[in-house]
């Protein structure tokens, strides 16, 4: 629904959804294109299904160079969509300008809401399927959990709470207007350099982090390590030291 309504208004549209990894096989569906395959063929979108391949946070490790990818080759908007999003599955949060969580009727109470961390990542909500009972108990819990209130520092923003049936098209206008205001408070706060600097900062920090892992791995890496690790082992040194002695030899 989303994809349709902004080639409706003349933009490309990348669309990266990610799928999680059986972890016993190692596979992964990959489904996704098919339930969107009356874009397939629109050459103003490019559909990229991706595994998570063992990463945690529902993304895979790829998704945030994807994303560079994609905005590099001139589309308008990228739409990442995340494997779900429990109590630890909000990496997208700090890959995405705007995050938006989708809810349903049934999915549970507000304190369940509240529970799950939507509260903390959302900047957008979307109650979908809402010609369904529930969905009105489901606005009224938001409600409820949002009123609670958090504390914020900087610009504040209150998260609209949009309602949609996407197999009609219902709610399409309000949740694309809802997306173009939150991206207009950000410009106006200032907010979308801080997220872009805050995401770049990340980016850098995960590939150091990965190299260095890799280094750790290696021929030379791997004996200092094994050899600290018996003296940890034997009680003739502590973790922290270790690790000081093991990263000064990298």
């Amino acid at each position: 629904m989303l994809v349709s309504a902004f080639r409706a208004r003349g933009q490309r549209v990348g669309v990266l959804a990610i799928d999680p990894s059986s972890p016993f096989s190692g596979g992964a569906l990959l489904g996704d294109r098919i339930r969107m395959h009356s874009h397939t063929v629109d050459d103003g979108v490019f559909i990229r299904s991706m595994a998570t391949r063992g990463a945690l946070g529902g993304l895979s490790a790829a998704t945030p160079q994807a994303v560079r990818v994609l905005d590099a080759a001139g589309f308008d908007v990228v739409l990442v969509e995340t494997v779900g999003v429990g109590q630890s599955e909000v990496d997208v949060v700090s890959l995405a300008d705007t995050t938006v969580v989708l809810l349903a009727p049934g999915m549970g109470d507000g304190i369940q809401a509240a529970k799950a961390g939507i509260l903390e990542i959302a900047d957008v909500f979307v109650v979908n399927k809402a010609d369904r009972d529930g969905a009105d108990q489901t606005v009224r819990d938001l409600r409820h959990a949002m009123s609670l209130g958090r504390r914020e520092l900087g610009p504040s923003w209150r998260q609209p709470i949009v309602r949609t049936v996407a197999s009609a098209g219902e709610g399409v206008e309000e949740l694309v207007s809802a997306l173009d205001g939150h991206h207009e408070w950000l410009t106006s706060h200032g907010e979308l350099e801080v997220r872009r600097t805050r995401r770049a900062e990340r980016e850098i920090e995960a590939i150091a982090v990965a190299a260095l892992r890799a280094r750790l791995g290696g021929t030379r890496g791997g004996e200092a390590l094994a050899q600290l690790a018996k003296q940890v082992a034997a009680g003739q040194s502590d973790p922290y030291t270790a690790a000081d002695q093991l990263t000064a030899g990298l």
